[in-house]
């Protein structure tokens, strides 16, 4: 049987078409291409960025910022001498980009001016470190990404 150019146009358009659908199933049904956004309240963090920028711009103005270092115990995160570690208030937040289940977030209440995350806490690979704190009336941010 012989197609005539007409039937052959008409066979790649149907063919195309069943490709496209073909690719629009597969990514909207498989796992491996489900990306969440990093917050939920995506706007919301939006909005408050500029204060964020100014607790950064604090932190920078202390005479040393947080140093982190990795240990056998864990990661150990070490605040600024110069300030009473009673009066640091905040929050960590340890963020895993690749697995929203290992997200964890904790308090900060400081008796001296090491804080440790336990190694069993953190799994190998890249973390981002959120560190949002206060001490007395000044207002402070601090980021970080590591590899463990």
């Amino acid at each position: 049987m012989k197609i005539n150019w007409g039937a052959g146009i008409v066979l790649a358009i149907i063919g195309f078409v069943s490709f496209i659908l073909f690719l629009v199933i597969t990514m909207s049904t498989d796992k491996a291409y489900s990306h969440d956004l990093v917050t939920e309240e995506y706007y919301k963090t939006e909005l408050e960025f500029q204060q964020q920028l100014n607790k950064e711009s604090n932190a920078q103005h202390l005479s040393e910022n947080i140093k982190i270092e990795k240990s056998s115990e864990g990661l150990i995160v070490h605040f600024p001498e110069e300030l009473d570690p009673s009066q640091i208030k905040g929050k960590m937040f340890l963020y895993r980009p690749s697995n929203k289940q290992l997200d964890s977030e904790f308090p900060l209440s400081l008796s001296s001016h090491q804080l440790l995350v336990p190694d069993n806490r953190l799994v190998g690979g890249r973390w981002n470190i959120l560190i949002d704190w206060t001490a007395g009336n000044e207002a402070y941010f601090y980021k970080e990404e590591i590899n463990y």
